[in-house]
């Protein structure tokens, strides 16, 4: 999933001191621990795209090959018009012993089988005796009613060759039947991790499984086709696989066969010739047939095996005009000499396990539902060509993408990494708190580079005001974090600047970039602080500080012209970023957490969306919200969309899941309704569409390392800390303290179960909730902070044993009073380093 690089919310805490957490020692562990920690679905997922693209191509050629088979006969006599069907006369058709005979006498062969058909005027099939050496004799169509030799089959080698190459990709039938077998099972696997990779908690909502939305695009549109369809095929691939499966392995197949009581076969070496078999003379079977007739009344079908010695009986195998399928052959054994019948074996009366097994090759083929079975297996084979061009487009837009981030990366340390120079380089830095300003700064440095100029990338995390006393110019970007402060990271340069007094800077050139957005009061406030601040100790501005909206491309271009104005040198546009990174979620279920509540209503949001969609806890949806008759918000309302949310769920729940506090406004804009949250909460019917878009958040990325870790809430920010959670829980990490507020206990227990159910198996080593609206003894109200400060004791332990401060919730309040818990505990210096460690983490709004 694309990470945009242009400037956030203004108010949601993420991470932009990605630096920190990427330097801090206790942390160090993590990510190689991430890389390795992978859950059962990702390791589907990676199983289900190995198989793809290496079978898949293979799979392809059977399929197709599989469709062509699907209706050779119908193909076949559409070639061969008067060859296999002659018109009716009225004279009767010969008898099979008649059409012996003229055969026999035409050809100077023994006939060994017969095949005829009560329709009239379909030619009979005769097989001859086969040679020293063959496995089976020759075969011909005679005319029914003058057992004239019919001409020979057209396109009936094309058909043997393609059943050759379906059954055995044309190598030799052994080792082909094998290899067959295993792509079966290729496919049989693809089939069912496709199953597991895309089942939802809601299994029974068929929109979800069956339904293509054409109006998805791109890889949305592309995973969306290839999963929708592979449900409609998945009961066929099942049924072809398994059934393959079976003519593939000898042992598979005489296990089966033993089961269902069929006599063992016998295997004769492939080639071997041996010296032929006494035969008697022919033999009259007309009176056998008149014999079958009798006792076979409704026949359609009939296979007459003549006998090669004599005493031996005629073997009649038929199909009655009521079976269920073709292979539903009743036998019947018949004594040429006096029509005696010596075995009568009905379909309707065989074992069970024959009829199953007999069932295998209609299943195969479709032919057991009749001309919409044959249907439905036909499209299904040339469906995976379908799945193998679509797969192999993910597959390639993904590793497409990854490479982009790879190379992003590589450029993005390439311009981090160069030598520090205290004469002409030039400082680019950055005060960042949900990464875009570091990106940003980062992209900026890398055109710089590219255009001559000497740079040095520095955080102002880790940065003393004294150390711009190095430069001769400095370029900043500096994202804004609540109302007009500096960002978590930052907060101690900041302050350290404002206690600078005269003017140290004389002399240093300084060019901000001041990231924000318009929604909030104080809009890039920290960016106007700091270049403020920055003039006030002797720095020349080099040119007017540039403000950014959001996503305003405007903007960023008169940054990008500052830079060439600097390096002298034209420089490509810095931080756009095309509307194509929002892909199209579905809202598949939304449930209310607190019916009753005195607070707004919080709602748990489910989305679904691409299947290769992946993040970490901690990580937010940026979601473009909608007015209630679903059009997109108006850029000129004040509630302007989109809006940012953490994540509650990881990719292994199958799930994108959301608590969202309902907003409501005065006034008559979207009813009173907040845009996005009034969309995700009331408007939005389920399979709505959600333009999402997942932001990594590394400041607040998860420790699964074995450090304890202290999760601080209130509100919809449980959202957040849930993620944290599970994640650990899967870790096996349980070194875990949550401590969370909410109005009323009896209305605003949200995921109580799931709660409390961690802290009974032992997750949770620690669950406080805190209900601001229950009151303690005196009436007085008690709240997360309070809480906190009256655990100081063990807030001390926690810490002292490195453990990680996570805060997710509201800013005012509740963010801002662990903050002052903090500083009271720790010391103004003390919670500094915690900072500067990247142990004290928030996401707030």
């Amino acid at each position: 999933m694309t990470t945009s690089a242009l400037p956030q919310p203004q108010l949601r805490a993420s991470a932009d001191a990605a630096s920190d957490t990427r330097q801090q020692r206790p942390l160090a562990a993590a990510p190689q621990q991430r890389r390795w920690h992978w859950s059962w679905k990702q390791v589907w997922f990676q199983l289900h795209w190995f198989i793809g693209i290496t079978a898949g191509t293979v799979l392809v050629i059977i399929g197709l090959s599989g469709a062509t088979l699907a209706f050779k006969e119908e193909l076949l006599d559409i070639m061969n018009p008067g060859v296999r069907h002659v018109a009716v006369e009225t004279r009767a058709p010969l008898t099979p012993a008649q059409l012996s005979s003229i055969a026999a006498a035409e050809h100077g062969q023994r006939v060994a089988s017969i095949t005829v058909y009560a329709q009239a005027g379909a030619a009979p099939r005769l097989f001859f005796m086969p040679k020293n050496g063959q496995r089976r004799g020759e075969s011909i169509y005679v005319h029914p009613y003058t057992g004239a030799t019919q001409p020979a089959l057209a396109g009936a080698g094309f058909f043997e060759w393609t059943e050759s190459l379906h059954r055995w990709l044309l190598l030799p039938r052994d080792p082909g039947r094998q290899v067959a077998g295993a792509l079966a099972l290729c496919l049989l696997g693809l089939a069912l991790s496709g199953l597991y990779l895309r089942w939802p908690r809601r299994p029974l909502d068929w929109r979800t499984w069956l339904t293509v939305d054409p109006a998805l695009k791109g890889r949305s549109f592309l995973w969306n086709l290839h999963a929708v369809a592979g449900t409609w095929c998945l009961l066929v691939y099942v049924a072809l696989t398994l059934t393959g499966i079976y003519w593939s392995y000898d042992v598979v197949r005489d296990n089966i066969d033993a089961w269902a009581g069929k006599p063992p076969r016998v295997a004769q070496a492939p080639g071997k010739k041996g010296a032929p078999k006494e035969q008697s003379p022919a033999v009259d079977i007309g009176l056998a047939w008149s014999s079958f007739q009798q006792h076979a009344p409704g026949w359609t079908l009939a296979t007459v095996r003549l006998p090669t010695r004599s005493g031996e009986a005629v073997q009649f195998t038929w199909l009655a005009s009521d079976v269920p399928h073709e292979r539903a052959r009743s036998r019947m054994s018949i004594l040429p000499a006096d029509g005696t019948v010596t075995e009568n074996d009905p379909y309707s009366q065989q074992a069970l396990g024959a009829r199953l097994v007999n069932i295998i090759y209609p299943l195969h083929m479709g032919t057991y539902f009749g001309l919409p079975g044959r249907i439905i297996v036909t499209v299904a084979s040339l469906g995976l060509p379908l799945f193998a061009i679509t797969g192999w487009m993910l597959y390639l837009g993904r590793g497409k993408a990854k490479r982009a981030v790879q190379a992003q990366r590589a450029m993005l340390g390439a311009g981090a990494t160069g030598k520090k120079n205290t004469g002409l380089v030039t400082l680019v830095a950055y005060a960042s708190q949900s990464g875009q300003a570091e990106r940003l700064a980062l992209e900026s440095a890398r055109a710089l580079q590219q255009a001559g100029v000497a740079v040095d990338v520095q955080s102002l995390d880790r940065f003393d005001p004294a150390q711009l006393r190095q430069y001769e110019r400095a370029l900043i970007v500096a994202s804004t974090f609540g109302e007009g402060e500096a960002p978590d990271g930052t907060r101690r340069f900041a302050r350290l600047l404002q206690q600078t007094s005269g003017t140290p800077l004389a002399g240093l050139q300084v060019g901000v970039l001041a990231l924000g957005d318009r929604h909030y009061s104080a809009f890039c406030g920290f960016g106007h602080a700091l270049a403020q601040q920055l003039q006030t100790l002797g720095a020349t501005p080099l040119f007017p500080l540039i403000e950014v909206d959001k996503h305003d491309a405007n903007a960023l271009a008169d940054w990008s012209q500052a830079l060439a104005r600097c390096s002298g040198s034209a420089i490509d546009a810095i931080g756009v970023q095309e509307d194509a990174s929002y892909d199209e979620w579905r809202l598949l279920r939304r449930v209310l957490l607190n019916p009753g509540s005195l607070g707004g209503e919080l709602h748990e949001i489910t989305l679904t969306g691409p299947a290769e969609a992946t993040w970490e806890a901690g990580a937010l949806a940026e979601i473009i919200g909608c007015n209630a008759d679903g059009s997109e918000g108006d850029a000129h309302f004040a509630q302007y969309a989109p809006r940012s949310y953490s994540l509650a769920s990881l990719p292994s729940d199958g799930e994108l899941q959301l608590l969202v506090r309902q907003e409501r406004h005065a006034g008559i804009d979207n009813q009173g309704f907040g845009l996005c949250s009034g969309w995700l909460t009331r408007f939005a019917p389920p399979g709505a569409t959600i333009r999402l878009r997942l932001q990594a958040n590394p400041a607040f990325a998860p420790a699964l390392v074995d450090v304890p870790c202290i999760y601080i809430g209130n509100g919809s920010g449980l959202a957040g800390l849930r993620a944290h959670l599970r994640a650990r829980r899967r870790a096996g990490l349980a070194r875990n303290w949550l401590l969370f507020g909410e109005r009323q206990q009896a209305f605003d227990s949200v995921c109580g179960e799931e709660l409390q159910g961690w802290l009974d198996t032992g997750h949770l080593a620690r669950l406080d909730r805190v209900f601001s609206r229950d009151g303690k003894e005196g009436g007085k109200r008690e709240y997360v902070q309070d809480r906190l400060r009256a655990c100081a004791d063990e807030l001390r332990d926690w810490l002292a044993q490195g453990a990680i401060v996570y805060v997710c919730g509201s800013l005012q309040g509740m963010a801002a009073g662990i903050d002052a818990v903090l500083q009271e505990v720790l010391g103004q210096e003390g919670l500094d380093a915690l900072l500067a460690a990247g142990r004290y983490r928030r996401d707030v709004y």
